[in-house]
């Protein structure tokens, strides 16, 4: 039974692609990873490389075995290199040391070290080291700014802010020959990071578009040594906290607008160049900006009123002339003539005069793009947004009339990290993005504009006066 279960092992961890060398180093530890724990590490080996990646996300719920993997893959590094030092930072409080100190004995149990409880120093036979370190508030990880760290793990990434992960990150840097300097990442959706993370890890990953970042989905059907009672638990959970904690949904949130909105169903691969019929409408949209976004849709709906995001064009800095250059070439690769584009549509900020008399909507028709005034109603406009994602979850399931393409990373991105506005429930909340063009909802608004071309008009209200019935 033993030679089979090494066999099965042996296989998992080639499947995974872990190297030779680095499988012998865990088995020797007497380290033993699942197999959704066993691609990570798999790609943690590939940091070593110029062209690999230098960040490695690891999680997506709970109950799936991040912490066992965060500790194995720095015993790994720790092993392989003399004299590498470590810094795990973990989002528990003042007991930090002694958990620490009950997983590596958990995780650890073929390798010799030295833990300084005091200290909070685990330290290997080669000089290796890995600092404990632990934070209960974001400013609690500038204590530990300003040295120098080979490897950086930060569990439960997503408790710190942007801003704060950039800033420990400035310390990843090595003077040590043959090393390359990493970061590896554990957390569940949700949270204040909730947006950062997705962006920089989910979205390339799912985008199959990963450069410096490399990301291995795990839930809690992924570990089995998490007790059945968890498990259970986690299945009787509702709303976002079930579609986070047990699903590892990451197009989710506490307070979503959009909570029918479905990557796996809305965004379609298949909406390729070319894909619109010939006899079907299509149609522009535009949300204007300079320090933000320009947000430029190219929509077209078929003869069952299903409509279709085909492309997208988005930037900020830019100039008129670039922008109209930007959406001619939209509209070619998408083999699309100007002449049957039905209408531009945009905000109301272009047809506002400057102080010269001068209108934004000027500039784009003397570059040959006439824009018209879109319906700016924010209400309505998020109504329409919402049923026409319909509902696939519901008994029967509500069929979406609106599928978005791959191309259009920027509003993909968005919807799911919309929030209603708390004080106007019915709205979505108003958000600009940073200094650095991170976030904001310049791309909804772009999007939102020209799905209200093709709204299905509201019911006339009914008036009641004394005696009579007014439509």
């Amino acid at each position: 039974m033993a030679s089979c279960v090494d066999e099965r092992y042996f296989a998992s961890a080639r499947d995974a692609g872990v190297p030779i060398d680095q499988l012998l180093n865990l088995v020797g530890a007497g380290i033993v990873l699942q197999p959704r724990q066993l691609a990570a590490s798999a790609m943690a080996r590939l940091c070593d490389f110029e062209w690999g990646p230098t960040e490695i996300g690891y999680g997506g719920a709970r109950g799936g075995g991040k912490s066992h993997w965060a500790i194995a893959q720095l015993a790994d590094d720790c092993l392989r290199y003399p004299g590498l030092k470590c810094l795990l930072l973990r989002k528990v409080g003042k007991a930090n040391r002694e958990n620490f100190e009950d997983l590596r004995r958990k995780v650890l149990p073929g390798i010799r070290t030295s833990y300084n409880k005091t200290e909070g120093t685990l330290t290997f036979a080669n000089g290796s080291v890995i600092k404990t370190g632990h934070f209960q508030n974001s400013s609690d990880v500038d204590a530990y700014l300003g040295l120098e760290y080979d490897v950086i793990l930060v569990e439960e990434a997503t408790t710190l802010t942007k801003s704060k992960v950039d800033d420990i990150l400035t310390c990843n840097r090595t003077s040590k020959p043959g090393w390359r300097p990493r970061a590896y990442f554990t957390t569940n959706p949700g949270n204040v990071g909730h947006a950062w993370f997705k962006a920089r890890f989910i979205d390339p990953w799912r985008r199959g578009a990963e450069t410096e970042t490399r990301f291995v989905q795990a839930t809690v059907r992924d570990n089995r040594h998490v007790d059945t009672g968890y498990h259970a638990k986690l299945k009787r959970l509702t709303g976002w906290k079930r579609r986070a904690w047990l699903d590892g949904d990451w197009d989710i949130a506490a307070g979503q607008y959009f909570t029918t909105w479905r990557h796996d169903t809305h965004v379609r691969p298949d909406i390729g160049y070319g894909f619109a019929e010939p006899d079907w409408r299509v149609w522009l949209s535009l949300d204007y900006g300079f320090a933000h976004y320009t947000a430029a849709y190219l929509f077209a709906i078929d003869g069952d009123g299903t409509a279709y995001c085909l492309d997208e064009h988005a930037q900020r800095g830019w100039l008129v002339d670039a922008h109209c250059e930007a959406i001619t070439a939209m509209l070619e690769r998408n083999r699309i003539a100007r002449h049957r584009v039905e209408t531009i549509l945009a905000g109301g900020d272009v047809f506002k005069r400057e102080s010269d008399g001068e209108r934004v909507s000027d500039d784009y028709e003397r570059h040959g793009y006439k824009l018209e005034r879109a319906n700016m109603s924010r209400v309505d406009g998020a109504a329409e947004f919402l049923r026409r994602l319909g509902d696939v979850d519901r008994t029967p399931p509500l069929r979406p009339s609106l599928y978005i393409s791959d191309h259009c990373s920027g509003l993909i991105d968005c919807i799911p990290g919309l929030m209603h506005d708390p004080a106007r429930g019915e709205d979505v909340k108003k958000v600009d993005c940073d200094d650095d063009g991170f976030g904001g909802d310049d791309y909804y608004d772009g999007a939102r504009y020209g799905l209200m071309h093709v709204a299905t008009p509201p019911p006339p209200k009914l008036i009641r006066t004394p005696g009579r019935r007014v439509f």
